[in-house]
């Protein structure tokens, strides 16, 4: 059986972007969410049981609003040449930001309440289940301005904030960058050409890169000019709602304390020496003088490592096996029922998602793979997204809306399995080494290049509040990050990294990059556990997961795993764990 590598969307709402189930299902949504609009706006509810009938209607529609905007951002994943699908965003972010408003409304009534009348209302039993959402949703009402001042800033935000957001996907979906390849002219997607700057062949990784390089600098000066009003939107709401430092929402929205995020990089900081040995030890094995950016992520010796769609299919399903019986029987099925779009083409956006279609109890994975190892673990992390989505669908809308941070243990659980498992069954030296290198590179990009993202966010915001910053100032500031994150090993660097790198100028999530980090060493601390404890750890693991959306993050790890990740020893270990095959690696390719 030959699998598809094409996701199956027509089974959600069949036309693609002329769907008139989805035109229908977009003016129900409309009118559903005029209709809780105007009832926010009026007087609050004045019993337990209309409280509730409230409160149930208001997740309905945010699973509505999930579901609606899942399809969208699969449409234009797909296409990026789709026009009536960058249409459909825009109404699609009209109706968010109408629920956005009723939201709003509703935490107006929520802070108006007494502290006994709150007490008496969260201490229900009915409303048991997001007894902690309804808390944390009450603190932070409390933080904003007032309702009539957030109501406007959620509709100027369709046409403002989100509007710099899409003319950067206006900007990617245009793009094509013409390479040479065995003599021929080639234009390639952002995405195809991502995947090509990790071939085996430096002439080739350089040729492209170069040309990278120069079609983002071609467009910086419409990046910069998003960016920048991205971020001038944040800063300014930030100001008129008291918040000083520009770090607090990502930190709140991530559930985490900022003594947890500076031990994470304090513990990495610590271990830069060791980052540093993997990366002089691969310059060595590449015969290179120096590593250049594109090096970094390169495979040594022979690409010996291609693997086949469904080779991937069988091999990662096999791993979860391993852990979690359930795991594995649901991304078999995802497989089978057409829920991954892989297909190598040109007119798909660059990078991989997992999105969820909340009324179906499905998910979608998006990536572009061309059978690198690489690919594998990328479709494996994805897969590992629509799992952690599985075991919360039973949940009320409200305890599914975990943050990126923990969103990321599930993925990075599943990518580190099936790494680990390619290693373990490898059948040479040689590949044993190539998949150490694979292993040991993984760290070096969510331990390094993701530092350096964060370093760049800060330093860009605190230059940003004294005024645009132009494209040379963020190119400037991009090679700094990356030299002090990378410890200065490195010959050329990535200047327009700024640009290239999508998750800078998403809306959704601030400072979107972290929680990657943190994800994976958080995970890997999950992942030690698996191993130590064997198959009866898949009902811890569920649990975990399950409980990622109603607890913060430091009593999730207290409470599942039993560590403290204020402090530097817990990141530490995770570290130790990440980096647990550097020794042998440098053994084994140590020179006779």
């Amino acid at each position: 059986m030959v699998l598809s590598q094409n996701w199956d969307l027509e089974s959600i709402f069949p036309g693609g972007s002329s769907s008139k189930e989805y035109l229908a299902y977009l003016d129900s949504l409309a009118a559903a969410t005029k209709s809780l609009l105007t009832e926010t706006s009026g007087d609050p509810p004045n019993t337990t049981e209309k409280w509730t009938e409230l409160l149930d209607r208001v997740q309905s529609l945010s699973k509505k609003m999930r579901h609606a905007g899942a399809f969208v951002s699969c449409l234009t994943a797909q296409d990026t040449k789709d026009e009536p699908a960058k249409l459909l965003v825009g109404r699609v972010r009209s109706i968010g930001a109408a629920f956005a408003s009723a939201l709003t409304h509703l935490d107006k009534h929520v802070i108006s309440m007494s502290e006994e009348q709150w007490i008496a209302l969260a201490g229900c039993d009915t409303l048991a289940p997001i007894r902690f959402n309804l808390e944390e949703r009450r603190r932070r009402a409390k933080e904003k301005m007032p309702t009539a001042q957030e109501t406007l800033v959620n509709d100027l935000s369709v046409d403002g904030y989100h509007g710099w957001s899409t003319l950067y996907d206006t900007v990617v979906s245009r793009m094509a960058i013409a390479i040479e390849e065995d003599g021929k002219a080639v234009r390639l997607s952002p995405g195809q050409a991502e995947n090509k700057m990790k071939s085996p062949s430096r002439e080739l990784r350089e040729h492209i890169f170069a040309r990278w390089e120069s079609a983002w600098a071609n467009e910086a000066d419409f990046c910069a000019l998003a960016l920048n009003n991205l971020a001038g939107f944040r800063l300014s709401l930030y100001k008129h709602r008291g918040w000083e430092d520009f770090t607090y929402e990502p930190l709140d929205y991530n559930r985490m304390q900022p003594a947890t995020l500076s031990a994470m990089w304090s513990a990495i900081n610590a271990n830069k020496g060791r980052l540093v040995k993997f990366l002089e030890r691969k310059r060595e094995l590449l015969g290179i003088d120096k590593l250049n950016w594109h090096d970094v992520t390169a495979p040594i010796g022979a690409d010996g490592s291609h693997m086949s769609f469904d080779a991937a299919a069988d091999f990662i399903v096999g791993q979860f096996r391993r852990f979690n019986p359930a795991m594995a029987d649901f991304t078999a099925k995802c497989f089978s029922e057409g829920w991954i779009e892989a297909e190598d083409r040109p007119g798909k956006r660059p990078g991989a998602f997992c999105t969820t279609f909340p009324e179906k109890q499905e998910s979608r994975v998006f990536m572009t793979y061309s059978g690198t190892m690489g690919n594998v673990t990328t479709l494996a992390h994805e897969l590992g997204h629509a799992y952690h989505q599985s075991v919360m669908n039973e949940l009320p809308a409200f305890a599914q809306q975990y943050a990126m941070n923990v969103a990321e243990t599930a993925s990075t659980f599943a990518e580190v399995a099936v790494g680990d498992a390619a290693l373990a069954l490898a059948s040479s030296q040689a590949e044993k080494i190539t998949l150490m290198e694979d292993k040991l590179q993984r760290a070096t990009t969510l331990l390094m290049n993701i530092q350096a993202r964060y370093l760049f966010e800060t330093r860009f915001y605190e230059e940003r509040k004294r005024g645009v910053v132009s494209k040379q100032r963020l190119n400037e500031l991009m090679v700094a990050a990356q030299k002090e994150a990378f410890a200065d090993t490195l010959d050329t660097y990535h200047p327009h990294f700024w640009a290239a790198k999508l998750h800078f100028f998403n809306t959704g999530v601030p400072f979107y990059n972290f929680p990657y980090t943190f994800g994976y060493l958080f995970a890997t601390g999950v992942y030690a556990q698996a191993i130590k404890t064997g198959p009866s750890f898949a009902k811890k693991y569920d649990d975990l997961l399950r409980d990622t959306g109603r607890m913060r993050t430091e009593d999730l790890a207290l409470r599942h795993l039993g560590v403290d990740i204020a402090q530097a020893d817990f990141w530490q270990s995770a570290i130790d764990s990440a980096l647990a095959e550097l020794d042998e690696f440098l053994a084994l390719t140590a020179k006779k």
